[in-house]
């Protein structure tokens, strides 16, 4: 038996109102259909075809290296989609697997035991379902009396009778192949949606059977926003469970949320309010939040990151962020240095130990091993028409206030005045000061309070006048 897998993916999805295609929303950081793909790795096909419609470009192009796509010109429904990919599969391919693409809790544990009961079953097809109390919008798999599928009827064609059955069809099929495509080329339209239906090629080709789900989750699908959320909640809980076991604390799980690119080591500390997303990973003995936002971002062993939103930022062992500090693209911390209290980075590299404790913009700058930058310090790294790089080297201490223009070199152990503007660079041990030179005023305050009064005494005496 050698399978081949067709992903039904060319739907419109209208009830999502989006103009992204329904199996390209994102769920913890992918596409549905990523998140169906990984689940049908079970079934170790020698080839995927996705069936692709509206959006098919776009759909095309998210899809994972291997995967093939096949093209349904006219949405005439699920069975002329199935047919066109097959179409699509290579000859050896004896057996056929047909996905939903928007089913993005299908498991690979329930791929694999789909496969394994068709082995075993020796009928034509095998079909997954799933009970509930109240079976909705799915179709209801009606059985004959050894316990074979008669027929799957939709729920816009049910009766009453129909409607109370419990089980219904989750939507993944194994198939014989030629049975299938002799099946799929008899379909007719005789039904509520004048649609050619998958369900009917597969319950009139040969003898179906059906395998009852472990859990009624694998067969839910997204057709709205609300079943997105749904799903969402159900993967998050997975994912925090799964760090959970695996040595990452959460004193609130709820209240933080992971992509499923995540990874981390154990010790770590996710404190609420915190959202990971991408390709994060967070170090032993990490502790992350309250309230943080990091994307594409490595945080090292023992960091401490509180209030900060980060973006490709990469935080060292050991190192301090936040409160309200912004990392930005090119960030990076080395072992023990410190981006504190409403500090923004940008392309920027603080080297082992150095500090920009508070109130600072670093951009395109290094900044050197065990230096310290002055509140209120900035980096003016672009000209109007193009960007320039600050070195600020190892020891430094800038006063307060500081603008260093770019591009300009701070040497090792130096040394700035506060308030200095920098548009040359200071040598190695100096004191650096750009500033205009302190002149007092005696009396001035006296003087000038003297004139305030005789102003306002004639503009008095003007008004009486008049």
């Amino acid at each position: 038996m050698t399978i081949g897998v067709v992903v039904l993916a060319a739907g419109q999805g209208t009830r999502m109102r989006s103009a992204l295609p329904k199996v390209l929303h994102p769920l913890a950081g992918r596409p549905l259909i990523h998140w169906v793909l990984d689940a049908l790795d079970a079934a170790e096909a020698a080839a995927t075809v996705v069936v692709v419609g509206h959006g098919a470009e776009a759909v095309g192009a998210a899809l994972p290296a291997g995967v093939d796509t096949a093209v349904q010109p006219e949405r005439r429904g699920t069975g002329d989609a199935a047919a066109i990919g097959i179409a699509g599969l290579p000859p050896e391919c004896d057996t056929v697997l047909v996905a939903c693409g928007d089913t993005p809790l299908l498991s690979r544990e329930a791929v694999a035991d789909l496969v394994a009961a068709h082995r075993a079953a020796g009928t034509t097809g095998t079909v997954l379902t799933a009970v509930a109390d109240d079976a909705g919008s799915y179709g209801r798999i009606v059985r004959d009396e050894v316990g074979l599928v008669a027929a799957i009827v939709e729920a816009r064609d049910a009766d009453e009778a129909q409607l109370s059955i419990g089980e219904f069809n989750a939507g993944l099929y194994v198939y014989d192949r030629a049975s299938l495509e002799d099946a799929l080329a008899g379909l007719g339209t005789e039904n509520a949606q004048g649609e050619l239906y998958l369900t009917d090629a597969v319950a009139s080709g040969g003898s179906l059977g059906a395998l009852v789900a472990a859990s009624i989750e694998v067969a839910a699908g997204v057709n709205d926003r609300v079943d997105l959320a749904a799903c969402e909640s159900v993967v998050q809980d997975r994912l925090r469970h799964a760090a959970m076991l695996a040595g990452v604390s959460m004193p609130d799980p709820s209240a933080v949320y992971l992509d499923a690119q995540v990874t981390y080591d154990p010790d770590a500390v996710l404190w609420p309010g915190v959202h990971l997303r991408g390709a994060c990973h967070v170090g032993e003995g990490a502790q992350v939040g309250p309230d943080v936002v990091a994307e594409d971002t490595r945080l090292g062993a023992g960091c401490v990151v509180r209030a900060a939103h980060l973006v490709g930022a990469d935080v060292g062992d050991g190192c301090s962020v936040g409160p309200f500090a912004y990392l930005r693209p090119g960030a990076r911390l080395e072992a023990g240095a410190k981006a504190g209290t409403y500090v923004e980075l940008k392309n920027a590299t603080l080297g082992r130990g150095a500090k920009v404790p508070h109130l600072s913009y670093i951009g395109d700058a290094t900044v050197g091993e065990g230096s310290n930058i002055g509140a209120g310090n900035i980096t003016a790294n672009y000209d109007g028409f193009r960007k320039h790089r600050t070195r600020v080297g190892a020891r430094v201490r800038t006063g307060s206030d500081c603008v260093l223009v770019a591009p300009v070199t701070i040497g090792d152990d130096a040394m700035t005045g506060a308030g200095s503007i920098l548009t040359d660079d200071v040598p190695p041990g100096a004191l650096g000061i750009a500033r205009a030179r302190q002149t007092n005023i005696e009396g001035f305050t006296e003087k000038a309070a003297a004139r305030a009064r005789a102003a306002s005494e004639a503009e008095q005496a003007g008004g009486t006048t008049e």
